[in-house]
């Protein structure tokens, strides 16, 4: 079948992988920076959005990684905090999100003497805020996430322990930021303490050396993968795209299956970091046909110009998605989400 954009929008849709630093709103940014007295890459917005749709179509994660430099710079103050985390709300409730979690690096907004906790207390105000301000049902709960090429893992997943006690919205941890070269195993006490103290771990896997970073993330706890597509390296595919289940999948895809290892994919980025061609040749169809746990998600909405509706648009038009495909993806996901079960169940009855 095919989707209109403006039946994407009414689908009601689960998002699992989005960060608040990769979706402000271009005139946030260009009014915040001016504030701040923070230099950006553009002098008017037309040219500000089309830098940032450039750089994340360079197909070079780390060039596209320096872009997050002019997003984090207005990123500093608790009340710009709160501010873009309200507008990430709206903007998705808009877009008929009904289900999200939205992460983010705390360590990352301390310029202006924050504390950890401050930001932290930020960011899930303004989530709480953009609830209370919409007009549709919709949750966003935060995901935290340590950088791996940095060396405060263990302080921040203490932090997810301790602010958990008293901000239900904090759900999970995760690490984030340039994976080739930072395996998880460089952050073992980290995760550790995390598996230790029950919380839910997300990590990101999506750049070589491929299956290794995968297996490395379940290997640490991981409870999802982000991202997970360099996971087609160990499937082999039939003639027509389609995946025998019996012959075609490696031992780690085999128990990504089995084990229902839910995987965030956010197709457009995948494209753009070079991880897969095309969305035509993204395997997200083959495996939800396949019966693996799959989403759809943004990653970055301002970089790569897109919104939860056309992603699900594309993707569904590139591969033929019938509609119970696509509340099947939505399923997925808020199965895997890292709310409480019974929040799960509610959000499930209403896709």
């Amino acid at each position: 079948m095919s989707i209109t954009a403006a039946e994407a929008v009414a689908l009601p849709k689960v998002l699992l992988h989005d960060h608040l630093d990769g979706g402000l709103r271009p005139a946030t940014v260009f009014e915040l920076a001016d504030e701040v007295g923070w230099t950006l890459p553009a002098d008017n917005l037309i040219d500000l959005e089309a830098w940032f749709h450039a750089g994340a179509a360079t197909k070079d994660l780390p060039r596209a990684l320096q872009m997050f430099e002019h997003t984090c710079a207005v990123m500093q103050r608790a009340e710009h905090l709160e501010r873009i985390a309200a507008e990430c709300v709206a903007d998705l409730a808009a877009d008929g999100v009904v289900y999200a979690e939205v992460r983010f690096a705390p360590e990352q907004h301390q310029g202006a003497g924050l504390a950890l906790d401050e930001v932290v207390e930020a960011v899930t105000a303004g989530f709480r805020r953009g609830e209370a301000e919409s007009s549709s049902d919709i949750c966003v709960n935060t995901i935290v996430c340590a950088m791996r090429t940095e060396h405060r893992s263990l302080e921040i997943a203490q932090l997810v322990d301790r602010v958990r006690v008293w901000d239900d919205k904090v759900v999970a941890f995760d690490l984030a930021g340039a994976e080739t070269g930072f395996p998880p195993s460089l952050h073992s006490e980290a995760l550790a303490f995390a598996r230790r103290t029950q919380q839910n771990i997300t990590i990101h896997a999506s750049e070589p050396p491929d299956l290794e970073l995968i297996s490395e993330a379940l290997e640490y706890g991981a409870h999802r993968i982000g991202h997970g597509v360099r996971l087609q390296a160990d499937i082999e595919f039939s003639p027509d795209g389609s995946i025998d289940v019996a012959t075609g999948l490696g031992p780690l895809a085999r128990y990504v299956l089995d084990h229902q290892i839910h995987l965030e994919m956010a197709p457009t980025c995948h494209v753009h970091v070079g991880a897969v061609e095309s969305i035509a040749a993204h395997p997200v169809a083959a495996m939800l046909r396949a019966g693996f746990s799959v989403g759809i998600n943004t990653d970055n909405r301002l970089m790569s110009g897109v919104t939860p509706s056309s992603e699900f648009a594309t993707v569904a038009n590139a591969h033929d998605l019938t509609a119970d495909e696509l509340r099947q993806l939505n399923l997925h996901a808020i199965d895997a989400a890292f709310c409480p079960i019974e929040q799960r169940r509610a959000v499930a009855a209403r896709l």
